[in-house]
């Protein structure tokens, strides 16, 4: 069995092209959706408009994918930061330093949602599946088969292709379509300074549902004792870092931001 892990973005987006040319012996292609209140809008556009429908004109199978609790319901990430009792935080908050926090996010609803798609398909220990990560040559630091679960082996068709992201933007735009936006939850703490003025200028009703996000989560662990958490690495509360006039904003900007796993932003 073989699947590519799709992000929603550029990189696994190249990938169903390539699949779509017959270039990749992938035909099943799985986007593990963390919840439509968290993905960022744009990038559920793009899967539900173009990326669906050219697949499955090109004879391709893209799956969207939910994480499903015990009883049958659905469970997004939103919902899991959100919940009053927790006392865990899944994604990775900024500490007092600005160093991220431990995240388990990718794992629950991402790497673990499709895992079981996997194992429900047949996947075993000693009949793994191949899983396509769309991670380029220029993001080379993020590629880790050691992160392999055991019912599956990962492979980097981008990196034995060689292709770069600029690479991976011509290969869609020459088929025809979009090239899509980056993907990721709209509220990802690995979002550039650059990325957050975006948000709060572009779409300030999704940086309002940031503000409001962070607000939540430390007024919960104010009530534990515990010191305040940051989506972005200034140690201030994300309205304040990221002023809605980028004259007031003294900070410098970051460098691009990434979740290193490869499941995530591709």
């Amino acid at each position: 069995m073989k699947v590519v892990s799709y992000g929603g973005g550029v990189q696994s987006t190249a990938l169903l092209v390539l699949a779509a040319q017959k270039r990749l012996p992938y035909r099943t292609f799985l986007f593990a959706n963390v919840g439509d209140d968290s993905e960022h809008p744009a990038t559920l556009a793009y899967l539900r408009n173009v990326a669906i429908p050219f697949a499955a004109q090109n004879g391709l199978d893209l799956q969207e994918l939910v994480r499903r609790r015990r009883d049958g319901s659905t469970w997004t990430l939103m919902q899991q930061l959100k919940r009053p009792e927790s006392r865990s935080i899944p994604i990775p908050v900024r500490m007092s330093n600005g160093a991220p926090g431990r995240r388990s996010c990718t794992a629950e609803f991402k790497i673990k949602v499709i895992g079981r798609w996997l194992r429900e398909q047949g996947a075993t220990a000693c009949n793994p599946a191949t899983v396509g990560i769309g991670i380029s040559l220029d993001e080379i630091h993020r590629a880790n088969r050691r992160r392999a679960e055991p019912h599956e082996r990962v492979a980097y068709p981008l990196l034995d292709r060689g292709l770069r992201r600029t690479d991976c933007e011509a290969l869609i735009a020459d088929a025809g379509l979009p090239v899509p936006p980056k993907s990721a939850c709209f509220f990802c703490p690995f979002r550039t300074v650059e990325g957050w003025h975006q948000l709060r200028r572009d779409e300030p009703e999704l940086f309002s549902q940031a503000v409001e996000l962070e607000d939540t989560i430390n007024q919960r662990r104010k009530a534990l004792g515990r010191d305040p958490v940051y989506l972005t690495r200034y140690g201030q509360p994300l309205a304040t870092a990221i002023p809605a006039s980028a004259g007031e904003d003294q900070l410098e900007d970051e460098s691009e931001g990434t979740c290193d796993s490869g499941w995530c932003m591709t």
